[in-house]
């Protein structure tokens, strides 16, 4: 997916539109070139999909020193992990690894360091595993989701345990 030049102006893969809302999306790998029209579809479809649907952490000022709570999900009580995705939406994750075996492969997730050049880890994401199988035994983070034991939006127990 190449991006068309007009003299230093990009055009959207998706629409053509060329303008300054073009450009690289994604948070560390490219995604596409995509104004922002296009970009909020892809992603919200992408969100969609994959169960991302939190709300954002709250975003405290660099002087504020208060404390904040972990989130606790409002349908069974429970802790959960929120954090960033690769296409800039947010989702809920349970507070445990867990080998993949024990994960279906629509509640995986990993969380990986955003690349830069500092030794000290500054942003994590959260990635859906997809493409290639993790091993059996290798860890990965559940959605929470996939945890929950309340709710409209938990998976029905067949879908928990793999089977549909």
């Amino acid at each position: 997916m190449g991006a068309s030049r007009d003299g230093d102006r990009s055009a959207c893969d998706e629409c053509g539109e060329t303008g300054v809302s073009v450009g690289e999306r994604g948070r560390f790998r490219l995604l596409a070139w995509l104004c922002e029209r296009c970009w909020n579809t892809f992603a919200n479809e992408m969100a969609a999909t994959d169960g991302a649907t939190a709300a954002p952490r709250p975003d405290p000022g660099p002087d504020d020193v208060t404390w904040i709570e972990p989130p606790v999900c409002p349908e069974c009580g429970a802790l959960v992990r929120v954090y960033p995705t690769n296409y800039d939406r947010w989702v809920s994750l349970a507070t445990v690894e867990l080998p993949a075996k024990d994960v279906p492969e629509a509640f995986r997730w990993r969380l990986t360091r955003v690349p830069d050049l500092s030794p000290v880890p500054t942003d994590v994401v959260a990635v859906r595993v997809r493409g290639i199988d993790p091993l059996p035994g290798e860890p990965v983070v559940p959605a929470h989701r996939m945890m929950c034991v309340g709710g409209p939006g938990s998976p029905s127990r067949g879908e928990r345990s793999g089977r549909h």
